[in-house]
């Protein structure tokens, strides 16, 4: 996969999050502070400006992408985005070709970033819900075309914000409220739902 390949995809899972913004927020205003529709907005125009200016190789693009994010002033999501996409670039190529082996390293590297500052796990109602699954998808994907590592990955990330439904928050503002969590979805888990469903279209 070449890095416009790349970028592609990365500006379809920000335009992806960017659509779902009123679904976001509604399903943040049960438990939260119905402010994550606008947080994701925001940061997937960051990242979506980010690709489109920058002229470096894979591992530059992600980097102006996490830098973009971490200038945000936002919810918790900013941070924990950051985080992750500065993961990616730790192992990602410099030069402006990626393969699965490549994109399996990217992904690893972010998740286990992401996993050092944040700690939850899957079941927790948070965005690890849905990252987890799909990272596990990345990892365990045997072939060699990244359109279906990808769908993969998507489909591993729907299924997992999907069943946070059924898990009690244990994070954030939602945690005060107990078993009334169960039933609603995670929005965190929802929107890195979203964004890998646009990773998935070329």
């Amino acid at each position: 996969m070449t890095k416009n390949e790349f970028a592609a995809r990365l500006k379809h899972a920000c335009a992806s999050v960017t659509a779902a913004e009123q679904e976001l927020t509604e399903i943040d205003s049960k438990f939260g502070d119905a402010d994550h529709g606008l947080t994701m907005a925001k940061i997937a125009g960051a990242i979506s400006a980010a690709v489109d200016a920058s002229d470096g190789g894979i591992q530059a693009m992600l980097d102006d992408a996490a830098m973009a994010v971490m200038s945000l002033n936002g919810g918790s999501a900013v941070p924990l985005w950051n985080t992750w996409l500065d993961g990616m670039q730790m192992d990602a190529p410099a030069g402006g070709e990626i393969d699965v082996a490549g994109i399996q390293a990217v992904f690893a590297r972010a998740l286990a970033e992401l996993h050092d500052m944040s700690g939850a796990k899957v079941g927790d109602k948070t965005m690890m819900d849905a990252l987890i699954p799909a990272s596990e998808a990345i990892a365990a994907y045997a072939g060699g075309d990244e359109s279906e590592l990808f769908a993969a990955a998507a489909k591993a990330a729907a299924d997992g914000a999907e069943n946070s439904k059924n898990f009690v928050s244990k994070f954030g503002r939602a945690k005060s409220y107990g078993a009334k969590t169960i039933g609603t979805p995670d929005a965190g888990a929802a929107s890195m739902a979203y964004f890998f469903r646009g990773l998935a279209q070329p």
